[in-house]
């Protein structure tokens, strides 16, 4: 498929009555090995990218690893690729643009791009996020190549006390409004996990909504019900296949 096939393909993944069901993976070998699965997509995870090299998750990696596992996972398969470009590794809107053109012409279709501010360790002001995600948009129609954003909010990521998930919910709607005015299509809610909230948050958002899979979150058919449209699984997968190759390793040397 072409750049812009394989855009509009993803994006109507967002628009089905099951949500797309995106397994993350973090080099070529793993996005083979979901392709054989007969996935219809494939995203990465950044935290399994940086550990898959050696770093921390948090932009500790370098861009251009990034950019090169992008550029890997891109040709070795046909499947449209969403990379999870964290704050896109700069503060700077023309370094923002510049790492932005990058990742698609390495073929990318997709990014994950986050509100948290790693430098302040602060949340961006909506303002100041949604002036960004607008430079990624407008880099990928000055391309001519679209680009889908999932827009993450870390306001319940950062908030450890689920019980003051509720308080941050208006919010996090008002903030899926502006990143939608932006140029945003989907808006990534990690950590809540509260079923009330959820889906209240999928009935006022104005795009789909994008729930992680991890303990203490509804199963995939309870999300289904309160009508999310995207559910991933983080580092999680990253974490099983390193459990399964110690595990293999021990019972080898055993």
């Amino acid at each position: 498929m072409t750049h812009a096939l394989k855009y509009h393909h993803f994006k109507t993944l967002h628009q089905q009555e099951q949500p797309l069901q995106l397994y993350n993976i973090w080099d070529a070998g793993s996005a083979k090995a979901l392709e054989a699965t007969g996935t219809q997509a494939i995203a990465t995870s950044s935290a399994a990218v940086a550990m898959a090299q050696g770093y921390e998750d948090g932009e500790y990696m370098p861009f251009a690893d990034l950019l090169r596992t992008a550029q890997q996972i891109a040709t070795c398969s046909d499947l449209p690729c969403s990379v999870d470009f964290e704050a896109g590794y700069t503060q700077s809107d023309k370094e923002l643009a510049a790492n932005t053109r990058a990742l698609l012409e390495a073929g990318v279709i997709g990014i994950n791009f986050e509100d948290w501010d790693k430098s302040e360790s602060k949340l961006r002001l909506a303002e100041e996020q949604t002036a960004r995600i607008r430079a990624i948009k407008q880099t990928s129609d000055t391309l001519d190549l679209p680009l889908f954003i999932n827009a993450r909010t870390d306001l319940f990521l950062r908030e450890s006390n689920p019980n003051n998930h509720q308080n941050l919910l208006e919010e996090a709607i008002e903030r899926a409004h502006a990143y939608k005015e932006a140029g945003a299509e989907c808006f990534f809610a990690p950590c809540l996990n509260d079923p009330a909230l959820i889906k209240e948050l999928c009935e006022k958002s104005p795009i789909p909504i994008n729930i992680m899979m991890m303990e203490g979150a509804p199963t995939k058919a309870e999300l289904a019900e309160l009508g999310v449209k995207r559910i991933s699984f983080g580092f999680a997968p990253y974490l099983e296949a390193m459990a399964g190759i110690k595990k293999a390793a021990r019972a080898f040397m055993a």
